[in-house]
């Protein structure tokens, strides 16, 4: 039987229809064509695909479980060590990851690892799903500070090894930047919020609206019978260019837009309480997949016309390609090579955005080549809504709150990189509180690593 070199087709909807809602864009496989897909992996004796995942789920396992038709082995091999399959599924950078390795790459496409393992947890939404045993409790007691990614990947593995967990969160739902920063269309709240369920069914206890460093300290949590404390708060500090007008109504960080949108439901404005401007002329600062999702809810909720500002050229681009793609075909407006030097104002209001072209120089530290001016050749666009997404950092919250832990210039926790220890005894970090703003599944590989290391400590006292 010949080799099939290209992946089997996920369906999506038409971009013309999907761009005036919020709905998901990208709607998985059938089991049929699951199947197939699955069919095209060829069980290599070393799998290098195994080791470009954060969390080492065995991939080849799952995929020939799924080649099988057995459906619930295969999602019972991913959650041996990830516990938030439907979310990786639709949002981890698989092509820079576990794809990238796979040796179907060199020749054709390489085997739709991602669509898999999303095919694998949705199959169970409205099914019943083997229930996962709480285990017998030891007696110990862990808190988690934040209910993201890296947080809630600790929690359920320090939960399967039956530590009494409780996690608490700043906002009133669960999920961190699953439910504030990624909208609907990219991943439903639903399924997030599902995944969380089966959280409690491990045992761990989610106190929200807990507002850590302020309502109550990390050595108070010590001082309540905790043994071990794991930060996972993320990184949802905007950063901003610092150039004229970005104090002007109508600029925003791409943090407080995205969150109005998705987790306040400003698109749904006066049935949600929280409004949002919705903008004729949106210029977008950034290239990342922030950036995008910024991009794409400015659309959906009614922009004549969305720009993407970018300094660099698309190659330079950090955002998925598949987010790029989806926001070309929507209607987006690539502005690259361009960089804002003003925000243009009258009244108080964003009235225009001006910029400079940028030409590319030789690389600087990120690998990429360095944008330069380009001497007059600044011009003025006409825009109502500029959003900056150009990166966060870690609140100073804890920082400033926390005795004796060690943080970088920038705020970042610093932390033994194999162990997540910080310098603060039974203190623990992992995720963007860490690194500032990375992907998903690189704050669910720390929160991993906290939790063994948390356990191996633990066991041993």
């Amino acid at each position: 039987m010949a080799l099939k070199l290209e992946k089997t087709p996920m369906r999506e909807l038409d971009p013309q229809e999907r761009r005036h809602h919020f709905k998901e864009v990208a709607l998985g496989y059938t089991l049929e064509e699951a199947i197939q897909e699955a069919k095209r992996c060829i069980q290599c004796k070393k799998p290098m695909c195994v080791t470009g995942c954060p969390v080492n789920v065995q991939i080849p396992q799952f995929i020939n479980a799924l080649a099988q038709g057995d459906v619930e082995e295969a999602l019972k091999i991913i959650k041996e060590t990830n516990n938030l399959p439907a979310v990786c599924g639709r949002v981890c950078p698989q092509e820079e990851q576990c794809e990238k390795k796979c040796v179907l790459g060199r020749k054709g496409d390489s085997v739709a690892i991602g669509r898999l393992e999303r095919f694998a947890a949705d199959y169970f939404m409205d099914r019943e799903e083997p229930a996962e045993r709480p285990a017998s409790p030891n007696g110990k007691r862990v808190a988690i500070v934040g209910g993201g990614p890296a947080g809630l990947t600790a929690a359920a593995d320090l939960a399967k090894l039956g530590y009494d967990v409780t996690v608490f969160e700043a906002f009133h739902e669960l999920g961190g930047v699953l439910v504030y920063g990624i909208p609907e269309f990219r991943l439903p709240k639903a399924v997030v919020k599902k995944e969380v369920e089966k959280l409690k069914d491990l045992g761990v206890t989610f106190r929200t609206n807990v507002v850590v460093g302020k309502t109550i300290l990390i050595d108070e949590l010590f001082e309540y019978g905790y043994e071990a404390v794991f930060v996972g708060s993320g990184a949802g500090l905007p950063k901003f260019m610092n150039i004229p007008g970005e104090n002007l109504n109508g600029v925003y960080s791409a943090n407080e837009y995205l969150t109005r949108i998705n987790l306040m439901k400003a698109y749904d404005f006066p049935q949600s309480h929280t409004p949002v401007k919705k903008g004729r002329k949106v210029f977008v600062v950034g290239g990342g997949n922030v950036a995008m999702d910024a991009a794409r809810s400015a659309l959906r909720l009614g922009a004549d016309e969305v720009h993407i500002v970018y300094r660099r050229s698309e190659q330079e681009m950090p955002a998925r390609l598949e987010e790029v793609h989806h926001a070309r075909e929507e209607g987006i407006i690539f502005d690259v090579l361009t960089n804002p030097v003003e925000i243009i104002g009258e009244e108080g209001w964003v009235k225009g955005i001006k910029c400079i072209r940028m030409e590319l120089g030789q690389p600087d530290s990120s690998g990429r080549r360095r944008p330069i001016p380009v001497p007059g050749s600044e011009f003025i666009m006409e825009a109502d809504i500029v959003i900056m997404a150009i990166g966060t950092s870690p609140n100073p919250l804890i920082k400033n709150s926390t005795p004796g832990l060690e943080t970088t210039s920038w705020g970042g926790i610093v932390v033994d990189e194999e162990t997540g220890a910080t310098s603060k005894e039974g203190v623990y970090a992992g995720g963007d509180a860490v690194t500032g703003a990375a992907t998903v599944i690189l704050a669910m590989g720390a929160g991993k690593r906290a939790a063994k290391a948390i356990h191996e400590k633990l066991s041993n006292q």
